[in-house]
């Protein structure tokens, strides 16, 4: 459960995003498409293969034999459904964070606009 903590909603759900659209993805693709390190994509793929979420599978035939298949198990097809309406949530919260802050911007603006144009 210690490995879950480091794992954010955020990166959980791009990496479960990303490997049920490309299971045949490598660990250096995903550090490259999630901006962080080669380790820590090791380190969460461990963690969602520890919770039953991600199943990895080598290719014993491949001439590649560090050639891994991520494929999201039941429970993580779940979880990523789960996950994904975490994250809509707390990004549609953050919109209308913003949405907010833009209008009172906008306000702010409009007050020194026409304190300006009075002096």
């Amino acid at each position: 459960m210690e490995k879950m903590a480091v794992l954010s909603d955020e990166n959980r759900y791009k990496i479960l995003k990303l490997l049920d659209a490309n299971p045949n993805m490598n660990q250096r693709q995903l550090a490259e498409e999630l901006g962080i390190s080669l380790g820590k994509v090791n380190y969460c793929l461990k963690a969602l293969i520890d919770r039953g979420w991600i199943k990895a599978n080598n290719f014993r035939r491949s001439s590649n034999k560090k050639a891994y298949a991520y494929l999201l198990t039941p429970k993580g097809i779940e979880e990523k459904a789960r996950v994904t309406l975490r994250f809509l949530k707390r990004k549609q919260n953050e919109y209308t964070a913003l949405l907010k802050e833009l209008e009172e911007l906008r306000q702010e603006a409009a007050q020194l606009a026409i304190a300006e144009e009075e002096e």
